[in-house]
């Protein structure tokens, strides 16, 4: 693996539990541990460790970043209240989403979190539309470790560990705990379907707190267990949550990605207008949800047919571990797109028969 390759503040941690590392978005990465799918269905079972580290973490300051930011996102932030976070999309002037983001406001400054493999591109954009404001942009992303705790029993092991309860703290709402200096920021959000928390440490603090919630490989938590990449995406298909270079891209608007409710359409945000235009005329693709026949797997950019004619292409696509079925995500003909509709998928140089469901394919219980 290239000396290159940037590490985690968790990589001792991977390494020593036996994770099989793997290149993404210029970082070394756990993509399994066990095996993605017992990593997978541990996750809807109980509680896994994710490390995100490699999501880049930005703090915005200065006079001007709430209206700056309102110009930048597809959200409206205006009087966002201290301990909020809002999914939103950062866009090209064409309505071309240059990445999805997490906005949070703090109480002296603002956050974002951001893709991994778009974190340059998203500082130099940002870095741009604020020359002549009041504000300041700090990477914060090496400084700090992120995990991802995910699954019905995270908020049990949370209070285990800490002696907190955040049953009450609302989902896309945050905390802030102060440690002299340093702080520990706790979200209740997530990518994989389930309840759960994420939460950003300072980088020194990490070899002092996570033993406690990972265990050792010979002597591990138990209840709490790692996971990797590869189950983050099989949780991540079975919740149609979108995947920047797969659902999203810069090829790619809001709308037509089916995430009109982060988008105010009333606001002035960089590539508003084309999005109005295209909400007006009406969507000539849509984002759909497919089962397929059996048990094969549709890939990203495989053709979707529908009346012996190309009418789409598969985004992502996997074998369920929770539902048992192959299902995909793909952009289709929005004459295709109802539900029920009979398609075809090409896997393999064969045609697999599918039909349109409605996303998300799998919901937790309540």
């Amino acid at each position: 693996m290239a000396n290159t390759l940037l590490k985690t503040p968790l990589h001792d941690i991977h390494v020593a539990m036996g994770a099989r590392m793997v290149e993404f978005a210029g970082w070394e990465m756990p993509v399994q541990f066990a095996g993605i799918v017992e990593e997978h269905n541990h996750t809807r079972t109980a509680c896994s460790v994710f490390d995100v580290s490699h999501m880049g973490r930005l703090r915005i300051t200065g006079a001007d970043a709430e209206t700056y930011l309102n110009r930048i996102c597809t959200r409206n932030l205006t009087g966002a209240e201290v301990g909020r976070s809002f999914y939103s999309h950062i866009c090209r002037e064409d309505g071309g989403i240059l990445d999805d983001v997490i906005v949070s406001r703090f109480t002296t400054h603002w956050g974002i979190i951001c893709n991994a493999s778009n974190r340059d591109k998203i500082v130099a954009w940002l870095r741009k539309h604020a020359q002549g404001r009041d504000l300041q942009i700090v990477d914060e992303t090496t400084a700090t470790a992120m995990i991802a705790c995910q699954g019905p029993k995270t908020l049990d092991i949370a209070k285990e560990l800490t002696g907190t309860d955040l049953t009450t703290l609302k989902r896309y709402h945050f905390t802030v705990r102060d440690l002299g200096p340093l702080q520990i920021i706790t979200y209740r959000s997530g990518y994989t379907g389930e309840d759960g928390l994420e939460v950003v440490i300072p980088a020194p603090l990490v070899p002092f707190l996570l033993p406690k919630l990972f265990g050792t490989k010979e002597r591990p938590h138990p209840v709490v267990k790692p996971a990797g990449l590869g189950a983050r995406d099989t949780l991540r298909i079975e919740a149609s949550m979108p995947l920047y270079g797969h659902e999203l891209g810069e090829e790619v608007d809001s709308l037509t990605a089916g995430l009109a409710w982060c988008v105010d359409l009333n606001k002035d945000f960089i590539g508003v207008e084309p999005m109005r235009q295209l909400n007006e005329g009406g969507l000539p693709r849509k984002l759909v949800g497919l089962e397929l026949d059996g048990r094969r797997i549709a890939r990203q950019h495989s053709v979707v047919y529908g009346g012996g004619w190309a009418v789409g292409e598969v985004t992502s696509g996997t074998l369920s571990p929770t539902l048992g079925k192959s299902i995909a995500m793909a952009f289709v003909t929005a004459d295709s797109s109802s539900d029920g509709t009979a398609l075809e998928v090409e896997v393999s140089g064969k045609r697999v028969p599918a039909k349109v469901v409605k996303m998300p394919f799998y919901k937790r219980p309540r």
